[in-house]
């Protein structure tokens, strides 16, 4: 009981005390050591002695001749240095931190943006932030708000407005819309399309939980055409191209999917609709005061120039 008493009164060894004995371990001679780490002579000696009576063992054999480390001593320099190792772990970790544009960032996608606007996003971070560890989730609009309120996520790209409390939006651009039919539809490769003419389409849609559907069902309301049935969903725009493709019916592609989407297929069209045509928005999503929201506004504002070649509206931080 009283051994036990007095280790819980025992206090640590300071890192001066470790940092003094390792020196002393390295050179087995005070006056080197303490000119090694910048200490006086004495105040080495104090520290190694301190350090004995904190752990209650005798680290050196001192003679006038020459210092040896003790058994106690070899066995425990292993442990000192190991410490000191991780100090300075801590150190470099925390000046990595400090750091703007290093360590890792996750990266919350939605399906329908992250094929078409990865490739600038990628490029951009491998030329600009080459110490960025950029990690990407893709996944529907549900699970990314979820995995950016519980910081399994740092930030979002996705289409807005959230509406949700706690997010602050940095919109990037607004792209058109794209109705795609099958070959010789009449519709197809026409411009200036009326919304009204969505009336009448049988309209193909992403499975619920994309947020493209929801934009897809506004856009109709918008143009009168109501809650009419959807009767074939897919769960990708590439599918859903392919279904078009097949004469099933139309869809609504956002005009950065277009390129890709429609190059796989000779039996498609497409069409634009007349002024102002539906669109969608897309920004960058963060947690209000965000640690790193300064870092997440300057990537925000590289990505939009970074996107001007692409067939969209680039916006300013102020949209």
């Amino acid at each position: 009981m009283t051994v036990g008493n007095s280790r819980a009164r025992r206090r640590p060894p300071s890192l001066a005390q470790l940092r003094a004995f390792t020196a002393v371990a390295e050179h087995l001679h005070f006056r080197d050591a303490a000119a090694a780490i910048g200490m006086s002579q004495p105040a080495l000696s104090g520290a190694v002695s301190a350090l004995e009576e904190t752990l209650g063992v005798t680290l050196l054999e001192r003679t006038t001749r020459k210092v040896l480390l003790s058994p106690a001593g070899e066995r425990l320099v292993v442990r000192a240095r190991a410490v000191l190792g991780e100090v300075e772990a801590l150190m470099e970790e925390a000046e990595a931190v400090r750091a703007p544009f290093t360590g890792a960032l996750r990266l919350g996608v939605i399906p329908t943006v992250a094929p078409y606007l990865l490739p600038t996003v990628l490029r951009l971070v491998h030329e600009r932030y080459p110490h960025l560890d950029l990690q990407v989730h893709e996944e529907q609009t549900a699970g990314l708000v979820d995995g950016l309120h519980t910081g399994r996520l740092d930030l979002l790209l996705l289409a807005v407005p959230l509406g949700v409390p706690g997010v602050v939006e940095l919109p990037l651009f607004d792209e058109d819309f794209v109705l795609v039919t099958p070959l010789g539809h009449e519709l197809g490769g026409r411009a200036g399309i009326a919304r009204e003419a969505l009336r009448e389409l049988t309209l193909l849609l992403l499975d619920e939980g994309h947020c493209l559907r929801d934009q897809a069902l506004d856009i109709c309301r918008e143009a009168g055409r109501g809650d009419a049935p959807v009767t074939t969903t897919a769960a990708g725009l590439s599918t859903l191209v392919q279904l078009v493709a097949g004469g099933l019916g139309c869809t609504l592609l956002p005009r950065t999917a277009v390129t890709v989407e429609t190059s796989r297929s000779t039996h498609l069209l497409t069409g634009s609709f007349a002024d102002p045509a539906p669109a969608r928005r897309i920004a960058l999503a963060m947690r209000t005061g965000a640690a790193r929201g300064a870092e997440h506004r300057q990537l925000a504002d590289a990505l939009r120039e970074a996107l001007r070649p692409l067939p969209v509206r680039v916006l300013g931080d102020d949209d």
